[in-house]
């Protein structure tokens, strides 16, 4: 396995990216039925202002904050080898 596989492969199991990607499917679902499945009734409980839509939008945002904060500030992963010479526990 490659560096570079062995990146992708930290990068997909990195908790930022899990959290991104499910705030991002709940966010487009409630966005969705916020957009298409909002009756007036709905809206006369919540005071006239949709609160799927902007519950939707607000978890979008968030999603793509997590998941550009994945890509600027990538996990780092190196392989220690054992070698530090100032280990005391290091086998001669």
């Amino acid at each position: 396995m490659t560096s570079q596989d062995e990146a992708r492969v930290v990068r997909a199991f990195d908790i930022r990216t899990i959290i991104g990607a499910l705030l991002g499917i709940y966010g487009l679902v409630i966005t969705v039925v916020g957009l298409f499945f909002t009756s007036e009734e709905d809206l006369a409980k919540a005071d006239g202002a949709n609160v799927n839509l902007w519950t939707g939008l607000g978890l979008l945002v968030v999603a793509a904050g997590f998941l550009l904060w994945v890509r600027l500030r990538p996990l780092v992963v190196t392989r220690d080898t054992g070698t530090d010479p100032e280990d005391p526990m290091r086998p001669e």
